[in-house]
Formats: C-alpha cells, sequence, structure tokens
C-alpha cells in the first residue's frame, strides 16, 4: 500500500462522527432554505397584482353613475360621473342586491359604481346590453351613446345594425339642424359682413356636440341644408357587406347623392 493512501485513511479516519454530522446537517438545511426561497417567490409571484389585470370601464348611464365610498344605494355619494368617462376596475362587489365594481377615478380618487352604469370590452354581454340600451334611447343622448358602442366593440355582431342606426338618426338631426341654423341667420346680417352665405352655416353653433363626436355634415348651397355624409353607411358596404344592412345602406348612400346634386 502507497504511504499517501495510508496517510489518506488515516485522515478520514481522524475527522469526528459529529463534525460529519453537521455538514451533512448544514447542506440539508441549506437546500430546505434553498426550496423553502423559491417556494415563497412563486407564492409571491403569484399573489402580486399584473398591471394587464387592471379592466377600463366607460360610463353609459348617468342615471346610475354614482361613485359612492362603499357598496351601497345607501352609501354617501362622492361624484357623479358623465356619460363617456372612462375608470379603471379594481375588483367586485355586492350591496343592496346589486353588483359593484371598486374603481379608480384619478390618481387618488377611489369608490364603488353600479355594475350597470358601465360597460367593458371583456365582460361578456356587454355589447348587447349597450346595443338594447341604445334602441330605446333618444334625442342626443342616443347619439352619443351609439357612438360610444362603435368606438369600443368593432366585431360585435350587433355593429352593422348600430351604424345604420346612427346613420339615420344623424340625417334627422341634419334636417333639423338646417331648420335651427336658418331660423337663427338673418339675411341682412349675413350680407352687411360680406361672409360667404355657408360659411355661416357650416360654423352654426348647433354643429359643435356633433363634431366632437367625429361626425361630419355636408352643405348644400343651393337648398341650404345639411346633410349627413355617409360615413357610417359606408362602413356596412366596406366590412359587413354580407349583412342585412348593407342593401339599405346603398339605398341611403344612393339618395345622399342626389340630395347634395346643386
Amino acid at each position: 500500500m502507497k504511504l499517501s493512501s495510508v496517510f489518506g485513511q488515516i485522515f478520514l479516519c481522524s475527522i469526528p462522527f459529529g463534525l460529519i454530522l453537521l455538514s451533512a446537517s448544514n447542506s440539508v438545511e441549506a437546500q430546505n432554505r434553498r426550496g423553502t426561497t423559491r417556494k415563497n417567490r412563486q407564492r409571491t409571484s403569484v399573489q402580486m397584482p399584473k398591471q394587464n389585470q387592471v379592466t377600463t370601464a366607460i360610463v353609459v348611464d348617468e342615471r346610475l353613475a354614482v361613485l359612492r365610498d362603499r357598496p351601497s344605494l345607501m352609501a354617501v355619494p362622492v361624484q357623479r360621473m358623465r356619460r363617456g368617462h372612462e375608470i379603471q376596475i379594481l375588483g367586485n362587489d355586492e350591496g343592496d342586491g346589486v353588483g359593484f365594481y371598486r374603481v379608480q377615478l384619478s390618481k387618488n380618487k377611489f369608490g364603488y359604481v353600479q355594475t350597470q352604469a358601465v360597460i367593458t370590452t371583456s365582460r361578456r354581454g356587454d355589447d348587447e346590453r349597450l346595443a338594447n340600451l341604445v334602441r330605446v334611447s333618444d334625442g342626443f343622448e342616443q347619439i352619443e351613446r351609439a357612438t360610444l358602442f362603435l368606438n369600443n366593440y368593432p366585431k360585435s355582431v350587433y355593429r352593422p345594425a348600430i351604424l345604420l342606426l346612427l346613420g339615420d338618426l344623424l340625417e334627422e338631426s341634419a334636417q333639423n339642424l338646417s331648420r335651427e341654423a336658418t331660423r337663427r341667420f338673418d339675411a341682412d346680417e349675413i350680407r352687411a359682413t360680406n361672409a360667404p352665405v355657408y360659411s355661416f352655416y357650416l360654423n352654426y353653433n348647433g354643429l359643435d356636440r356633433y363634431g366632437r363626436l367625429g361626425i361630419v355634415f355636408l352643405f348644400n348651397q343651393t337648398a341650404k341644408q345639411f346633410h349627413y355624409d355617409g360615413a357610417r353607411w359606408k362602413e356596412i358596404i366596406l366590412k359587413h357587406s354580407n349583412s342585412s344592412e348593407a342593401g339599405e345602406a346603398e339605398k341611403r348612400l344612393n339618395a345622399l347623392a342626389e340630395k347634395m346634386k346643386p
């Protein structure tokens, strides 16, 4: 036997047995610590809220859009939100037999709002609910809600019907705007300004709220009549040519072309 081998055996035999156990214990403890740390990291990663879990909601019914300090219809009202206002949904709750969203309006303003006051693009059935609300609304409120629908549901099965409806509503509004503007303008005053007659019509303040929604009206100078430019009808023909509304949209565009002839 080689001398180095003998010394090796003597050295190993001389190591205290308790030290071997302690070393083994330390190794196991270190492995346990690493395992626990990994588990804690995994639990922490699951519990940490993700940014993309926050959902944006849009107010569609001002009658219900009351921000409250707790989920109850009896809770203190903090703010009434206007139609079209965007808020962030942070969670769900219930109170007084209705559902509530916990929401954030701004950096430091939180509260609860009834779920039916808002729509989201992620909650199933919200497009149908808003489409039904559009159909039973009236006045400019109906136009605003229809615009909100089209801005938020580009692929909804209800889109062609809402496009056709909104186009019809806007052509009807154009007739009302024409009568209102004509009553407001005095021919002598217009002549005194030396400004073109059509410029008075196209600057008519009754058009402003439509313009803020991205709606455009054409003006026939000969008849002194506004007409809707037909953008929503054109979308039906371009993107929903197989829908039942496509034929009706084509009829309306043909009628518009006739109305705009001098």
